[in-house]
């Protein structure tokens, strides 16, 4: 099985990128990719740049990626209670090249934040707003307190957390038949 995870961050500290990273030691016997999406900088998306330069090659590449992937493993960074500007812009350029761009590929859907919320503002846009774009939403979990409840090393070492987070990665296990 093929897994494709990234965090919808550009930040090289990116504590997204940590739980993503986490994340896919639990699918260890699959083939995972891990994409940054600094590869994937395009210019700011407008109707007018779209008009007069059409699509960025790197839209195609990310479409290319989740075309050939089985499971999408994706947290969201939450910027001033939305996505990550550089999220947004890939989101955008990519549904204007295919707007189901996801293409019905199953999806654990994650998001943390150093606040209590865990991302859940991003969280709540992005469970409404990705089935539309073709994502499958098997599972998702909010960290919240991320610098509190994450260990480098440990992964998530708030007990009741880490029972819901392997909960949400047991379910989408079940669900891909793994």
């Amino acid at each position: 099985m093929k897994i494709l995870a990234f965090a919808g961050s550009s930040s090289h500290q990116s504590i997204n990128r940590k739980l993503v990273i986490h994340t896919t030691s639990f699918f260890k016997e699959h083939d995972v990719t891990l994409l940054d999406l600094n590869d994937f900088e395009m210019p700011l998306f407008s109707v007018d740049r779209e008009a007069n330069d059409g699509y960025p090659d790197k839209a195609y590449k990310l479409i290319d990626h989740i075309s050939a992937t089985d499971l999408i493993v994706l947290s969201l960074a939450e910027h001033n209670g939305s996505y990550s500007t550089a999220f947004k812009n890939v989101m955008d350029w990519c549904s204007r090249t295919n707007s189901k761009f996801f293409q019905n590929k199953p999806m654990l859907l994650m998001s943390t934040s150093p606040g209590g919320f865990g991302g859940g503002n991003v969280m709540n846009a992005a469970v409404v707003r990705l089935p539309k774009l073709g994502a499958d939403v098997l599972a998702t979990f909010s960290l919240p307190s991320f610098y509190e409840n994450f260990d480098q090393e440990a992964g998530i070492v708030n007990p009741a957390l880490l029972e819901v987070y392997l909960s949400k990665i047991n379910e989408v296990k079940a669900k891909m038949v793994l």
